[in-house]
């Protein structure tokens, strides 16, 4: 055996632990939440009896659920304006927190810890905080005077997505600040020094150059947040558990009570399937994208 052989086969063995890893926890859930998405699959058959196969049969049943397309809106809304909040917030306090100024590590620092904390603290948190009795929103209203604005924002369906809005933006903002941070310590200051001296004022060299340099980094963070966005379920189950009349029950919530409540796992696979389509579609437009970037100088060159 050569040694490039030896060293390649040596590699493949290094890699075994994390392969069997990525199987055990990854590929077989995956492949067995397949097999019951075309089975017809009830509490009964999931305890030992033989499932029938019944091909797309869950997917159509799926589809043609109303609930189903229902979810699936709240979802985009949940995702889009958490997104959009989160990001321009953090880029807001990655261009604050990038210049010096005194007790600029401790602010960091305290707002770290909205994104420490687990997604069930935050989402109690949140529920307290907008409760329509003993809720530190309606109390503050009240206590400066604008009683009027104090209302039932977990139980009022025309707010409740708000609220739950507004509980994910605080928890992700410190992400998108701590990774846009890092990107805009990466930028060299001399370019900004360049322009300003060229006659460009602080719009003008945020808009012509942060913006530009910042595009990749800026990616990313959209990228991941929606990964972890359009798949939140527990700070919206503690919060509201998809009510008041399903006003706030996105796609994993749906999920979550075709199988659990109503037991039905075949449609609940199918579902849950269904859930992963967006976040592989942004996956792979971003591997994509970044291929394309890397052959880009190659190409150049050439």
């Amino acid at each position: 055996m050569s040694p490039s052989a030896r060293r390649r086969r040596t590699g493949y063995l290094f890699c075994l632990p994390g392969l069997a890893f990525l199987a055990l926890v990854l590929a077989y859930p995956l492949l067995y939440n397949l097999w019951t998405s075309v089975h017809d699959v009830d509490l009964g058959q999931l305890l030992g009896g033989a499932a029938r196969f019944n091909g797309l049969d869950n997917y159509r049943a799926v589809a043609d659920d109303p609930g189903f397309w229902h979810s699936v809106r709240l979802s985009l809304v949940f995702t889009l304006a958490s997104l959009l909040l989160q990001f321009t917030i953090g880029f807001a306090l990655a261009l604050l927190f990038a210049r010096p100024f005194p007790l600029n590590g401790l602010l960091r620092s305290l707002l770290l810890v909205a994104w420490l904390l687990p997604p069930v603290v935050s989402g109690t948190l949140f529920r307290w905080m907008l409760d329509a009795e003993s809720g530190a929103y309606n109390a503050l209203f009240q206590a400066v005077g604008l009683s009027g604005l104090s209302h039932d924002w977990l139980t009022d369906p025309s707010t409740s997505m708000a609220g739950v809005v507004f509980a994910n933006v605080w928890v992700g903002v410190p992400f998108n600040m701590l990774l846009l941070l890092v990107g805009l310590h990466t930028i060299d200051p001399e370019l900004h020094e360049a322009a300003a001296i060229d006659g460009a004022n602080a719009w003008q060299r945020f808009r012509h150059l942060t913006l530009p340099l910042m595009r990749p980094v800026s990616v990313t963070v959209l990228l991941l947040g929606l990964l972890y966005t359009f798949k939140v379920f527990d700070l919206v189950f503690v919060m509201t558990g998809g009510g008041p009349v399903d006003a706030t029950r996105v796609l994993s919530l749906y999920v979550y009570e075709v199988f659990f409540t109503f037991f039905r796992f075949g449609q609940g696979a199918a579902a849950g399937l269904l859930l992963l389509v967006l976040p592989l579609l942004a996956g792979a437009w971003y591997v994509r994208r970044l291929r394309r970037e890397e052959e880009a100088p190659a190409g150049g060159a050439a």
